[in-house]
C-alpha cells in the first residue's frame, strides 16, 4: 500500500546528495573559470594601456575630449609682442630682430605691463649698435624675464650675454618635451637641470616675476603667492597646458610693426604679461603641434603664454590615480561577468551595452572634472570581459544542454529497466492466469500452485511499484517516513537471506559477521532496499567462488557502522567519487554485461542520508570494494 506525505522531508535533504554536490562543483568549477576570465580582461586592459601603443591611443582619446570641451570664453591676462613677417620685412630680417624688439618694448613701456617674458635666445653678441639699444630697453622694463635652451647634447644652458642677463629678474628655460610618436605638445616641465643648474619653465619664471613672489616646491606640488600647482617630481614636474580654444581666438597678438603704425595700440599691453618672440613662419622653427591644431602648427611664443593662461586661470588638469584606474577596470570586467551569470537575453545584451557605455562616459565626465582619466584601460577590460563572458555563457550553456540530454537518456534507460524489471513478474502472472482458464480439468495441486504463483508475482510486483514511487517521492521530498525502531541484526539476517538466492547462482558465499546489539530507529523498508541494494550490487559484481562479507561495529555509542566488501572488479579513485551520482555507471560494470542504470546507489546515499547517516565507499580496481553505512542508533535518541 502506498504512503501519502503528511509531513515533507526537507528537499534539501531528501535530494540525491552527490547530485547536490556534484551540481555543486560543476557550479564553482563554471563560476570560477568565469571569475578567473573576468580578472583576466581587466589585467589584459590595463597592461595593454600601459603599453606604448595603448599610451598613443589614449593621447589621441585625449585630444578628442579636448577639442570636445568648451570652455567659457575669459579675458586672458597675457599678452604677445609679435615678431611677424611685416615687423621682419621692416626691420630688416633676422639681423634687425634685436632692433625690433628693443624697440616694441620701448613702445609698451608707458602702458607699465605686470612682466615682459622674451622667448628669444639672446646667447651671442650682435651689431653692437642693435645690442645696445636693446640692453638699454632691457634696463628699462619692470619684471623682465629672458629665456635659456638646452645645449643639443644637454650638458649645460644656451644663457643669454651678460650684458643682457643683467636687467632680468629670472631666467626661464624653453625647452619643450614632444610626444615621441606624433610630436604634440600637450605638456611642459616646469622644470629642467643641467650641469647642476636647475632653470624653471618661462611661463613659471613670468608668473612668479608678475606677481611679485618665489617659486615655493615640495614633492607633490609648486607654489606661486596663493596659487597651488599640482606638478609631482616624481613625474618630472610636467603641467599640462590648457589651449585657448580656437573659437576663442587664442592668446591676442599685436606686432611690432603694427605698434610701429599705431602707437595707440600700446594701451594694450597695460597691465598684461607680455610674452614676447617670434611669430614669423619663414623665419625659425619653434612651432609647435597642439591637441587644438588639425594641421595648424603654433609658435613657441603662443604656447609659452597658454602655459602662463594654464597656471594663471589654475586650469590644471590632473592625472586620475593609477590606483582607482585599475579598481574601475576590475569594476567594469566585474559588473559584465555578474550580467552573464545572473541574466540572459535581451537583459544580457541591455548591461554589456551599458557597461561599454560607461566605460565611454567615465573619462568624458572625469574630464569635465578636470582630471585626464585613460580611455583605454577600461574600454578594453569592458570589451575584453563582454567577449569573455559571452563566451563562457555560450559554452556553459552548450554544456548544460548535453548535460540535460545525457540525463534524459540515462531515465529513459531506467525507464526501460524498471520496464524490463516489471515485465518478469507479468509475465509469470498472465501466463499462470492463461493456464488455470484454458485447462479446466487441471489438478488441484497445480492450480494451487499456480494461484500461489500469481498472488507471490503480484505482491511482488506491487512491492517493485511501491518502492519505486517511494524512491521517487523521496527525491522530491513527499515521503513521510515511518519512525520504527528495529535490529540491526534482524535488518541484516533479512536481506542476507533475500540475497543468498542471488549469490548462490554464482557460488558466492554471503557471510555475515557477529553485529553490535544494536537498535535502529527509522523507515525499516526503505533500510532494506538500501542494504539489499549493496549485497546484490556486490553479488552482481563479484566473480564466482567469492565471498561478500557482512560486519559491523559501534562508533561513540550512539552510532552504527555497517559495511558490505566484495571481492570484485573494484574501481580508481575517479569513479569512486562519483559512484553516488545518479546514473553514473563505472567503465568496468558497463564493460562486465550486468544489466543497470546507474541508479541504485544514488537511491542507497539517499536513503541513508535522509536517516540523519552518511555512506563512504574503498575501493581498488581488481581487489574489490568496501560500502560502509554509518547510522544514527536508537541510543542516538536517548542521549539527544
Amino acid at each position: 500500500m502506498l504512503r501519502t506525505a503528511k509531513t515533507s522531508v526537507s528537499s534539501s535533504i531528501a535530494n540525491n546528495p552527490s547530485d547536490r554536490a556534484a551540481n555543486r562543483g560543476g557550479r564553482t568549477r563554471a563560476y570560477a573559470i568565469l571569475v578567473a576570465l573576468v580578472l583576466g580582461s581587466a589585467l589584459l586592459g590595463i597592461v595593454l594601456s600601459w603599453t606604448a601603443f595603448g599610451r598613443q591611443i589614449d593621447n589621441y582619446a585625449y585630444d578628442f575630449l579636448f577639442r570636445l570641451e568648451q570652455p567659457a570664453p575669459w579675458q586672458p591676462s597675457s599678452i604677445i609682442l609679435a615678431i611677424d613677417e611685416k615687423t621682419l620685412a621692416r626691420y630688416g630680417g633676422i639681423n634687425g630682430m634685436r632692433g625690433a624688439l628693443a624697440e616694441g618694448l620701448e613702445r609698451i613701456r608707458d602702458a607699465k605691463p605686470a612682466a615682459v617674458a622674451v622667448d628669444i635666445i639672446l646667447a651671442e653678441p650682435g651689431d653692437p649698435a642693435a645690442d645696445a639699444r636693446l640692453e638699454k630697453a632691457f634696463a628699462g622694463t619692470k619684471n623682465l624675464v629672458l629665456s635659456c635652451d638646452l645645449l643639443p647634447d644637454a650638458s649645460g644652458w644656451e644663457d643669454p650675454i651678460e650684458r643682457f642677463r643683467k636687467s632680468a629678474i629670472a631666467v626661464g628655460q624653453v625647452h619643450a618635451d614632444l610626444d615621441k610618436y606624433d610630436a604634440v605638445s600637450r605638456d611642459i616641465p616646469l622644470e629642467k637641470a643641467a650641469a647642476r643648474q636647475r632653470r624653471w619653465a618661462l611661463s613659471l619664471a613670468a608668473f612668479a616675476a608678475a606677481r611679485g613672489a618665489d617659486v615655493v616646491e615640495s614633492p607633490d606640488d609648486l607654489t606661486v603667492g596663493a596659487t597651488r600647482i599640482p606638478s609631482s617630481i616624481a613625474e618630472g614636474r610636467v603641467l599640462r597646458i590648457r589651449y585657448a580654444p580656437i573659437a576663442m581666438g587664442g592668446i591676442p597678438a599685436v606686432s611690432i610693426a603694427e605698434l610701429a603704425d599705431h602707437p595707440e595700440m600700446g594701451a594694450r599691453f597695460v597691465g598684461k604679461v607680455v610674452f614676447a618672440g617670434l611669430t614669423a613662419q619663414n623665419a625659425v622653427r619653434d612651432r609647435w603641434m597642439t591637441p587644438y591644431s588639425n594641421g595648424v602648427i603654433m609658435p613657441g611664443i603662443e604656447m609659452n603664454a597658454n602655459v602662463y593662461e594654464t597656471l594663471a586661470r589654475q586650469a590644471f588638469l590632473t592625472d586620475a590615480p593609477a590606483a582607482w584606474v585599475a579598481l574601475a577596470c576590475l569594476l567594469l570586467a566585474s559588473a559584465t561577468g555578474a550580467a552573464y551569470a545572473m541574466t540572459s537575453g535581451w537583459l544580457v545584451n541591455a548591461a554589456a551595452v551599458a557597461i561599454l557605455a560607461a566605460s565611454q562616459a567615465v573619462p568624458a565626465i572625469a574630464f569635465a572634472e578636470a582630471s585626464v582619466w585613460p580611455w583605454l584601460p577600461g574600454t578594453l577590460a569592458a570589451g575584453f570581459a563582454i567577449a569573455a563572458s559571452a563566451a563562457w555563457r555560450h559554452l556553459l550553456v552548450r554544456r548544460q544542454l548535453a548535460t540535460a540530454q545525457s540525463e534524459k537518456t540515462r531515465y529513459q534507460k531506467a525507464m526501460q529497466f524498471v520496464t524490463h524489471e516489471m515485465r518478469t513478474p507479468l509475465t509469470a502472472i498472465q501466463g499462470s492466469s492463461e493456464m488455470i482458464s484454458r485447462y479446466a480439468s487441471m489438478p488441484e495441486a497445480k492450480r494451487t500452485q499456480m494461484a500461489q504463483l500469481i498472488n507471490a508475482e503480484s505482491k511482488r510486483l506491487a512491492r517493485m511499484i511501491e518502492t519505486f514511487l517511494s524512491v521517487e517521492r523521496l527525491s522530491a521530498g513527499q515521503l513521510e517516513l515511518k519512525h520504527e525502531r528495529f535490529a540491526l541484526s534482524d535488518l541484516v539476517e533479512t536481506c542476507a537471506t533475500r540475497a543468498r538466492a542471488l549469490a548462490e547462482r554464482k557460488n558466492i558465499e554471503i557471510a555475515v559477521a557477529p553485529l553490535p546489539p544494536a537498535d535502529l530507529i527509522g523507515d525499516r523498508e526503505l533500510m532494506e532496499y538500501a542494504l539489499y541494494n549493496l549485497l546484490t550490487n556486490a553479488v552482481k559484481y563479484s566473480p564466482p567462488e567469492t565471498r561478500v562479507s557482512v560486519f559491523g561495529e559501534d562508533e561513540r555509542g550512539d552510532r552504527v557502522r555497517l559495511s558490505v566488501e566484495d571481492q570484485g572488479i573494484g574501481m580508481d579513485k575517479t569513479e569512486a567519487s562519483r559512484i553516488f551520482e545518479r546514473f553514473y555507471r563505472t567503465k568496468s560494470a558497463e564493460q562486465s554485461g550486468e544489466a543497470g542504470t546507474g541508479i541504485g546507489l544514488s537511491i542507497v546515499e539517499q536513503i541513508v542520508v535522509t536517516h540523519g547517516g552518511r555512506i563512504q565507499v574503498e575501493s581498488e580496481p581488481g581487489k574489490g570494494s568496501t560500502f560502509t553505512m554509518t547510522l544514527k542508533s536508537a541510543a542516538h535518541e536517548r542521549t539527544a
